[in-house]
């Protein structure tokens, strides 16, 4: 009886009358995918919903102003964020292959997780001045290797456990659930001040270390057939194995050329609101404020993309660089209307939250791509190379970015995220389709 409905709620999860037929999985995870598909469910509820609540461009820099940081240390919470994540991952890809069973590495990540957010909960009541942002950044540091290790093992185990056409649209209503859970805290926090206290942001924080603890434990019940280890190797053996791909695989090289261009959508967020402040001489509604606008748009975007990118991650993506473009021209020139509009905070919020819509559709769309590309045998590598190669660019672009946000002022900059954007949704149209 249990079997039964466990296969009736994944069917409706996936909106498939056949829980049965699989694609690109063997049997036995065939038969182990109605009971796999709420968990993974689950488990990316968990880390979905603590990487909200513990988001390096909404709650960290506010732990650092409470806790009366120096501010050029907010500067370095993104790309620590990001970078930290992707950098480390084609070293770990070999090791992970070494692994018969790779929930296990997933598993670790996520307990890791989970006791850096609880560091970072105590730093927001004991943490002080330079030292305690220097601490802040330095926990940050291990839960971005640690959410490195988790991103390779977790594709890796998805792609092992739930078949092609149904990827998707698990991993959309998971950024649904976790929409809706965010919404709640984003709507409990706008009770406090404007500025949440050490106590407030504490127990944030502890509620993201709850997520990556049930994304661990959701990922440890996993059902997962051991799987081939031949291809396990070191680090250095990696990168010279993910050079040969770039040479000889065209469609990857092509992939990730696309997906470079399409940090357009991440970088643009935080000059976003920050255009919206200096205009309107308010903090976007406070932290509250956008955590809610964060938890609408996942709760809206993520079953929309998901059902998409199952059907076409390539036109996703596409569909998702010319969301950018609109959403960075639309911003950008928000300060050339009429005067009661463009000092008022509106605008900027609906095109904020117009944007994080449109980011989620580009996560979940490269996401599904380079799952369904790659074969069994060297998905870990592929996701590996591809988020190593991504992190090498964040730092530069984002150092680029930066430099140009000087220079050119906010406006001018959006006016060149736009560009990057447009060139994006040209790349994905000329993706090969993999679905």
């Amino acid at each position: 009886m249990a079997e039964i409905s466990q296969s009736r709620l994944y069917e409706w999860l996936t909106g498939d009358d056949d829980s049965r037929m699989c694609q690109d999985i063997p049997d036995a995870a065939c038969t182990a995918q109605p009971r796999n598909g709420p968990r993974h469910l689950w488990a990316a509820l968990g880390n979905k919903l603590a990487d909200e609540l513990s988001s390096a461009r909404l709650v960290l820099p506010w732990l650092l102003g409470v806790i009366g940081a120096p501010l050029w240390m907010v500067g370095l919470l993104v790309p620590i964020r990001e970078a930290g994540a992707l950098l480390p991952q084609i070293f770990v890809a070999g090791f992970i292959r070494l692994k018969p069973r790779r929930k296990w590495v997933w598993v670790a990540g996520g307990l890791i997780q989970a006791g850096a957010a609880l560091v970072l909960a105590l730093l927001a009541l004991l943490g002080s001045g330079g030292w305690g942002g220097a601490l802040v950044l330095a926990t940050l540091v291990v839960l971005s290797l640690a959410r490195g290790l988790s991103s390779v093992a977790t594709k890796d185990v998805l792609g092992k456990t739930i078949a092609k056409q149904r990827r998707g649209t698990l991993m959309g209503w998971s950024g649904s659930l976790a929409g809706g859970a965010t919404l709640l805290a984003g709507a409990i926090l706008m009770l406090f001040d404007e500025r949440p206290g050490e106590l407030a942001l504490a127990i944030l924080l502890v509620v993201a270390a709850l997520g990556w603890g049930l994304n661990a434990l959701c990922a440890a019940r996993i059902e997962e057939a051991p799987g081939a280890v031949e291809g396990g190797q070191n680090a250095w053996e990696s990168i010279r194995q993910g050079l040969h791909l770039l040479r000889d695989d065209r469609a990857f090289l092509h992939f990730n050329l696309c997906r470079a261009l399409l940090l357009a959508s991440a970088l643009a967020l935080p000059y976003i609101a920050l255009l919206g402040q200096r205009q309107s001489g308010a903090e976007l509604g406070g932290l509250g404020i956008l955590v809610v606008v964060s938890g609408l748009a996942g709760l809206v975007a993520s079953p929309l993309w998901g059902k998409r990118a199952d059907r076409s991650s390539r036109r996703v993506m596409g569909e998702a660089g010319l969301g950018t473009l609109l959403c960075c021209l639309a911003a950008a020139l928000v300060p050339w209307l009429p005067e009661a509009l463009a000092t008022s905070v509106w605008p900027y919020a609906l095109i904020y939250g117009a944007l994080v819509v449109v980011h989620a559709g580009v996560r979940l769309g490269r996401k599904t791509y380079l799952v369904d590309m790659a074969g069994s045998d060297n998905r870990a590598l592929y996701v590996a190379l591809s988020n190593t190669l991504t992190g090498v660019l964040m730092l530069a672009v984002g150092a680029i970015i930066g430099g140009l946000a000087q220079w050119l002022g906010t406006q001018a900059l959006l006016l060149v995220l736009a560009l990057t954007a447009l060139g994006a949704a040209a790349s994905a149209r000329r993706l090969p389709e993999v679905e």
